[in-house]
């Protein structure tokens, strides 16, 4: 598998360490960033089951959620990037920032980036995001992305608006 990496002016996506595994436990065991991710935060067990699962998403399918590093510090600030697992509705950009990371823009300058990656490394033609329906800050982040409603569905017991966006013609 190769190792992907992308880089806009603040953030670093990169490929998930050992040493994030702290950081990302702490961002999943705060109640306000898991709400509408599953309703309920992560225990340490939980947050190593989903650890894993992010990095094995890169070894079978070869894309998946990059660890996401404030450039300026070096700090982990969450998770962007790909999901598509069996069963699942298309091929999904999403992210999930620590609380102290909200506000600043981060989701969409990492997303938009994630977002060039699956058009032209990828060659996807269409990319989704699920999104619980209050989640407002989520539905920003999806519409600056040019990302419309496409419809709803149940995903993992959670209701959810479908986002999609085509690939820009060229």
């Amino acid at each position: 598998m190769d190792e992907v990496q992308l880089e806009t002016d603040r953030l670093l996506l990169r490929m998930w360490r050992a040493e994030d595994f702290e950081p990302y436990a702490k961002m999943c065991e705060d109640a306000d960033v898991m709400r509408y991710i599953g309703g309920k935060p992560y225990n340490r067990l939980e947050a190593w089951r989903h650890f894993a699962y992010l990095i094995g998403h890169w070894h079978l399918r070869g894309y998946g959620h990059w660890a996401v590093e404030e450039r300026a510090t070096g700090s982990l600030v969450g998770r962007i990037g790909f999901l598509n697992p069996a069963g699942w509705p298309g091929f999904e950009i999403g992210w999930t920032l620590g609380r102290e990371s909200w506000g600043k823009g981060y989701a969409t300058e990492g997303a938009y980036r994630a977002l060039q990656y699956a058009f032209n490394k990828l060659d996807k033609d269409h990319v989704i995001s699920l999104i619980h329906p209050e989640n407002r800050a989520s539905i920003r982040v999806a519409e600056r992305l040019g990302e419309k409603p496409e419809g709803t569905a149940e995903v993992l017991g959670i209701p959810v608006i479908i986002y999609g966006v085509d690939r820009p013609a060229t």
